[in-house]
């Protein structure tokens, strides 16, 4: 597997089914800035009816509509059809995500910490769920909401660094010292 990171602001992403792990989805979607974003649920449960608005289609995507995603989730759905439409979609060259059917994924959603533009993600290649979450959880607990701050602190030291023309083992080694510093204030 390849962890990668993908900007969703101009993909055309598709969300199908209506339930609680397509809810999670579209947090999921939400928080990654999928702004060209579809929902299809036959029978979407009101908390998905009322989250999706407009964007809410309710039957199942046809072939054009999968084809024109470049990013294919599927969640909720009986197995049979959740692999038709991970068929149509691999045909068309989509990434596809079937909730929990691994054999069904080409793309796996990693269990996920943000902290502003800094994301930690843990993935065990869809063969535990549980051990994901347990992970994220202590991520959580270890990396709080002080390092969305600390990460734009980074980032603006080291565009100083870079305009005064540091060289890039230079500015690894004062972007380290300024972090080993922000580690001793907290425990110290």
């Amino acid at each position: 597997m390849l962890p990668l990171m993908l900007d969703l602001a101009e993909w055309p992403v598709l969300l199908v089914g209506g339930g609680p792990a397509a809810l999670k989805r579209l947090d999921l979607l939400e928080q990654s800035g999928a702004r060209r974003l579809a929902i299809h649920a036959p029978d979407p449960l009101p908390e998905m009816r009322a989250r999706a608005g407009a964007r809410l289609v309710e039957r199942l995507p046809d072939e054009a509509e999968i084809a024109a995603a470049r990013l294919l989730f599927v969640a909720d759905l009986p197995e049979p059809e959740a692999a038709r439409l991970a068929v149509l979609g691999r045909a068309h060259r989509v990434l596809v995500n079937v909730e929990d059917v691994v054999p069904l994924c080409d793309a796996y959603a990693m269990a996920t910490v943000r902290r502003g533009q800094l994301v930690l993600a843990v993935s065990t290649e869809g063969r535990s769920p549980a051990v994901a979450a347990r992970l994220r959880r202590q991520l959580a607990e270890r990396y709080g909401p002080e390092w969305a701050a600390r990460l734009d602190a980074v980032a603006a030291l080291r565009d100083r660094l870079r305009a005064e023309g540091r060289r890039p083992a230079e500015v690894m080694a004062e972007t380290n010292a300024w972090l080993d510093a922000q580690d001793r204030q907290e425990t110290g």
